[in-house]
């Protein structure tokens, strides 16, 4: 009897063990919807037609960083299964792919979905069902609210944090200034307008001499430019997406206006913008920046930069070098893979939004020299930092110390 008792005993006690080793197992191991332990299935919406298809490039780049990683052996075991969609820039459009990646492709989370108009469509359908909203490819300070949209979050620096710094340049600089406002007539160009009236201050109504706002649908905002022109303003704000951008640009030239002019962040890429506009147009255009330019000779032999390079030419050969969307792509991208690391093997989608909003100094090597990305429960803009940049030439030349943002959600 004895014997027999011991080996029960023996027996109970690996039983226990192996109970104790696969709880502890499955506790390690926490998935939601999308990801595996050989998958993280990551949907995206971008414009690869449409207004704004210029952007379309950040899908493709961020694609390519992942094939990357892939092959590099994915994160932490886990190969990304990237699932990106065409929404033409159209709300409507967006709302229906967001729908397909969340109820039939069963995504982890939505990542870097580009646009104001389009992501506000879609921010209360992802909250509610509780899928991140990650890294919205759009600057509206909006994005900046966990309180009430805690699945939600930006990347890059906001909008009116961007105008802001212009505003003070202007004050500083040119006080007298006599100010045209081109904007697109939504959220975006909203939110820049805001961020450019709230720096000016009490002087806003006095120096904005014109605000002309225009539709995406638009074929052309050539009629708009003649216009500003005609009312004498020696400053325009140019507020436009890549294509309106380029047309202002040609059309300033074309008419001879010559106003000090300022273009904001998202429509300063030289190989989408500024190259198709004419170098010689762009002249002492002023801009911001946070990520580096891949047409700034300073680069050349930087590390972060040439591994960039090496990462073009092995997987995107076919995107343009000189497009600093590109750089924005890859930069995004690298942060999403921190996050994703982060995790651990907790992938749920809590546990992707805790992580994301845990950043503390990380820094990707696409960003300029003292920007760093941080994030907590409460404060969900990564960037906040940019610096003055002046068009000289072929490329932009940075100018003045890298400014931080001091505006909120």
């Amino acid at each position: 009897m004895p014997a027999v008792t011991s080996k029960l005993a023996v027996a109970s006690v690996a039983l226990a063990l192996f109970a104790a080793s696969t709880s502890a197992a499955l506790a390690q191991k926490k998935y939601d919807t999308g990801a595996t332990d050989t998958e993280i299935k990551i949907g995206n919406i971008m414009p690869y037609s449409g207004p704004a298809s210029a952007y379309g490039v950040i899908g493709r780049t961020e694609a390519a960083y992942f094939k990357k990683v892939n092959e590099e052996g994915g994160i932490n075991g886990r190969k990304i299964n990237f699932v990106s969609y065409d929404d033409a820039y159209s709300p409507p459009k967006t709302v229906e792919q967001a729908r397909k990646l969340v109820e039939s492709d069963e995504v982890l989370l939505i990542f870097n979905s580009l646009g104001t108009p389009p992501n506000t469509a879609i921010q209360k359908y992802m909250n509610n069902k509780k899928v991140p909203q990650l890294f919205v490819a759009t600057g509206a300070t909006k994005w900046n609210d966990p309180k009430n949209f805690p699945w939600t979050m930006g990347w890059q620096p906001n909008y009116q944090s961007e105008t802001q710094v212009y505003a003070k340049y202007l004050l500083k600089n040119k006080p007298d200034a006599k100010i045209a406002v081109l904007f697109q007539n939504d959220d975006y160009g909203k939110d820049y307008l805001k961020g450019l009236k709230d720096g000016l201050g009490a002087k806003a109504a006095s120096m904005i001499v014109i605000e002309e706002s225009y539709e995406t649908s638009e074929p052309t905002i050539d009629s708009h430019i003649v216009k500003m022109k005609a009312t004498g303003a020696d400053v325009f704000f140019n507020i436009t997406t890549p294509k309106f951008a380029a047309q202002a640009i040609k059309k300033n030239a074309e008419i001879g206006w010559k106003p000090l002019h300022f273009l904001n962040n998202v429509s300063a890429s030289v190989g989408s913008v500024i190259k198709p506009a004419g170098y010689e147009n762009a002249q002492d255009i002023i801009s911001a920046n946070y990520a580096k330019d891949p047409t700034d000779k300073q680069w050349d032999n930087d590390p972060g930069m040439k591994e960039f390079s090496a990462f073009m030419a092995k997987y995107f050969p076919e995107g343009d070098k000189l497009d600093g969307l590109t750089v924005v792509g890859y930069g995004v991208a690298q942060t999403l893979v921190q996050v994703l690391k982060q995790c651990g093997d907790d992938l749920t989608r809590e546990n992707v939004m805790k992580q994301a909003a845990s950043l503390k100094d990380f820094r990707t090597e696409a960003l300029l020299p003292g920007i760093k990305i941080n994030t907590s429960a409460t404060d969900y803009a990564p960037i906040s930092s940019f610096q003055l940049m002046k068009f000289k030439g072929e490329q932009w030349e940075l100018f003045g110390e890298v400014l931080s943002a001091d505006v909120g959600g």
